[in-house]
């Protein structure tokens, strides 16, 4: 049994490329990649169709300073892939901060022309963000350190 190739290659490259170099302006070529009726889902949004999902990066850059995704491992099996990544941003009411980073990964499955039906994204919200923020990281942390003795 062959296993089919649509997702691999020409169209996971160009989802890599679309993230790697995300901009506003680039939203406007999301029905390239994803199908009408797709799904995204994250530790905060679970939402279906591409007006929605560009919502969700529209938003992103709206409320973060300088976010970018560098996309670090991929694995293509059949019409679907996963792919590992960093999320790099600046809280944008600490701009003189430091750069953070959310390690994480998304699940993608392609229809057979090669548009994303489904991303899924996988981090963990608690330790890669809430950890970070200001007051509540201090209060996470603590927790954290409590429920581990």
């Amino acid at each position: 049994m062959t296993t089919p190739t649509h997702a691999s290659d020409d169209a996971v490259n160009r989802v890599v490329a679309f993230f790697e170099t995300l901009t506003p302006a680039s939203l406007a070529t999301l029905p390239s990649l994803y199908a009408a009726d797709a799904r995204f889902k994250d530790p905060f949004n679970d939402v279906r169709g591409v007006p929605a999902i560009s919502g969700i990066f529209a938003h992103m850059f709206e409320t973060l300073e300088s976010p970018r995704f560098v996309v670090r491992e991929r694995i293509v099996q059949g019409t679907q892939c996963f792919l590992t990544w960093e999320f790099r941003f600046y809280f944008r009411r600490f701009k003189q901060g430091e750069e953070q980073v959310i390690l994480g990964g998304s699940h993608l499955v392609l229809d057979d022309t090669g548009l994303v039906t489904l991303h899924r994204d996988y981090w963990d919200a608690a330790e890669e963000l809430y950890e970070k923020l200001p007051v509540v990281g201090g209060v996470m942390r603590w927790l954290k350190k409590r429920a581990n003795s």
